[in-house]
């Protein structure tokens, strides 16, 4: 059986191809779930207009489905809650230029 650190894996290999950063990192992914060889997923998209929506669910789905473990997958796209910037992780943040604030920073002036 696929681990969910499997899937996050391979999900950080999938793309938006409007921004190179990877569908992970971007905070698209919403739920991942397994159950023995069928992987569901709920994702969203930067915006609901995303033309390229069937085109990057089915990425996901070949790179899991390349996985010996994996016989079906399932990918459901939602807009609820509505994509928002705050929703990336650090390090989609600091890939699109945004400054990320490290635990050890001291904001205070010398």
């Amino acid at each position: 059986m696929i681990k969910k650190e499997e899937v996050i894996e391979i999900l950080q290999t999938c793309y938006d191809p409007e921004i190179p950063i990877d569908l992970w990192n971007l905070g698209l992914i919403y739920n991942i779930s397994i159950n023995e060889d069928n992987v569901d997923i709920l994702m969203t998209l930067t915006t609901p207009g995303c033309t390229m929506a069937d085109v990057i669910a089915q990425d996901v789905k070949n790179k899991l489905l390349a996985v010996k473990s994996v016989a079906q997958v399932n990918v459901k796209t939602t807009f609820e809650p509505v994509w928002e910037p705050n929703m990336m992780t650090d390090l989609g943040k600091e890939k699109l230029g945004f400054k990320v604030k490290k635990a050890n920073e001291n904001e205070e002036w010398e």
